[in-house]
């Protein structure tokens, strides 16, 4: 099977420009990926039917059994998602999600502090990002449905706290995983007098897209800062109308708690200590183990690095599951309701997995077609050194917005920009690093094609594209400022006059934003009632 002649050339953007373009005319993510797919595998295969359709049957079982053996990560995820659908709707008819409704009821006075307590909740569900979207978003959606908040807004806060916080972490999945790609380069160049956690460390405030978003959202919960299609959302919302019900009810996990149920905040609070607690345990554990193998003494650091995320995420949920069936037992629920919830919850997971397939079938179409590696070697022309880190920026944009992958961005464009820094100023090589990991968020955060997005919306109960199209200003506006940053940083060799470009834009465009809802007298009236 010949694979050469559109693979690694400015043919291979097609199949997912394809899927993007597609998703964002026709709202319709399914048709919009399948397209990509199946255009992508023709050109793979040079247009022979019989081949694309064998290819197609490789890549698709290779989601489940690659190399001989079961695809461990792929199907720990799935397994995760089903049992956390499971999860929720236990606790859920339990009664534990009103319970926890209620509270926040009484505690949260205002739209403004609803928001509030979603942003702060990433805080608890720090360890992934796909982790964080799904249980943050069931856990305050009955809360910010209270308040009347969109589910468009409610996706945004999901996915703007969930991977920014995430790539800023030593002690999360990004975390471990970014640490291990930077102890390599700084190996690779015989950079020995700096660790890779405390590299790591020094790239955090160059982070300036991940950075920006966080505050972007803290303005955004402040000020009910409602820009481009997020205000109709908003509105709507306020009106009662919490998703745009001409595009039907979107999939995610709204429960009924039937009038019967008797739970309390034990039954909400326990089962997801233990998920998290539990998680971080298998995680260290499974770390600790590939160590000891190495014959390598452990460290904490070098056992995320190590670590299992899927299969620890799948035994957290288990750990999880099992108190929450406990807690059940005390409230006397039949094991009839019991049995009716949970293929509920794991049905609601349905459409969110069906979606996942899709874009795990068109990354990895993209990948043969070396989409990534065409665009990386988009910047190896001569540049000037002042403008490196801004390009490498732009470059990863693009990169994981074609691909809708940050974690492939990293491991393309990380060692990339680390010869390059090397080759022409090796002084640049953590602003450039730094500027890899926030092009490679934000292209994750605007795709239609990522993973996380899908996630997001899932968890949000929201139609995919809203929360994409909703989500799009935000990110688009953060980026722009970011972008500045990195020449800043590039011309000056000062990563503190990058922030403070970076920081003088974010302050001129919310303070433009404002000054326009003051102007606006439908904005001003949705501020009042925030």
């Amino acid at each position: 099977m010949n694979l050469v002649p559109f693979a690694d050339s400015a043919w291979s953007v097609l199949p997912p420009l394809l899927a993007v373009l597609l998703a964002v005319v026709t709202r319709q993510v399914l048709l919009s990926l399948g397209a990509g797919i199946v255009a992508g595998a023709l050109m793979l295969n040079q247009f022979s039917l019989s081949q694309t359709l064998n290819y197609l049957y490789q890549k698709i079982v290779a989601i489940f059994w690659s190399g001989g053996a079961l695809n461990h990560d792929n199907v720990n995820m799935l397994i995760f998602m089903l049992l956390l659908g499971a999860l929720i709707s236990l606790m859920s008819v339990s009664g534990a999600t009103q319970a926890f409704a209620d509270w926040a009821a009484v505690r949260c006075k205002d739209r403004r502090s609803a928001k509030s307590l979603t942003g702060l909740m990433v805080f608890i569900f720090f360890i992934d990002d796909f982790f964080h979207s799904l249980s943050v978003g069931a856990i305050c959606r009955p809360v910010t449905d209270r308040f009347q908040i969109s589910r468009a807004k409610l996706a945004y806060l999901l996915d703007s706290t969930a991977a920014p916080v995430c790539v800023l972490m030593p002690i999360s999945s990004w975390g471990a995983y970014i640490i291990a790609l930077v102890g390599g380069i700084l190996a690779a160049h015989q950079l020995t007098d700096q660790s890779p956690i405390a590299a790591f460390v020094e790239m955090m405030p160059m982070n300036l897209y991940a950075v920006f978003t966080l505050l972007m959202v803290i303005c955004v919960i402040a000020f009910q800062l409602d820009i481009g299609p997020m205000r109709k959302h908003e509105a709507r919302a306020q009106q009662g109308q919490l998703w745009d019900h001409s595009k039907g009810r979107p999939p995610g996990l709204d429960m009924e708690t039937p009038e019967t149920a008797q739970g309390g905040m034990i039954d909400m609070v326990l089962p997801i200590l233990t998920l998290t607690a539990a998680t971080v345990f298998f995680m260290v554990q499974s770390g600790a183990d590939v160590l000891s193998d190495k014959g390598q003494a452990f460290s904490l650091i070098g056992a995320f690095e190590n670590t299992n995320v899927g299969l620890s995420l799948v035994y957290g949920a288990i750990c999880s599951l099992v108190v929450s069936m406990g807690l059940a037992l005390r409230l006397k629920l039949s094991a009839k309701i019991w049995l009716k919830a949970a293929p509920q919850g794991i049905s609601a997971m349905m459409p969110a997995i069906i979606i996942l397939l899709f874009a795990w079938t068109i990354g990895t179409v993209v990948r043969d077609m070396q989409t990534g590696v065409y665009l990386a070697s988009l910047s190896q022309g001569s540049l000037p050194v002042e403008l490196l880190p801004a390009v490498v920026f732009l470059l990863s944009c693009v990169m994981a917005f074609a691909t809708g992958t940050s974690w492939g961005t990293f491991g393309i464009m990380l060692p990339l920009a680390g010869d390059i820094a090397a080759a022409s100023d090796i002084t640049m090589l953590l602003p450039m690093l730094s500027a890899v990991l926030a092009g490679a968020v934000f292209g994750d955060h605007s795709s239609p094609i990522s993973s996380t997005s899908i996630l997001s919306a899932t968890g949000a109960g929201c139609h995919h594209m809203d929360h994409v199209l909703t989500q799009l200003p935000y990110a688009g506006s953060v980026a722009f400022g970011a972008l500045l940053g990195y020449l800043v940083m590039g011309f000056t060799h000062s990563s503190w006059l990058g922030v403070a470009a970076s920081s003088v834009w974010f302050v001129a465009f919310c303070l433009f934003a404002l000054r326009r809802r003051q102007s606006d007298p439908e904005l001003s009236l949705a501020s009042s009632e925030a």
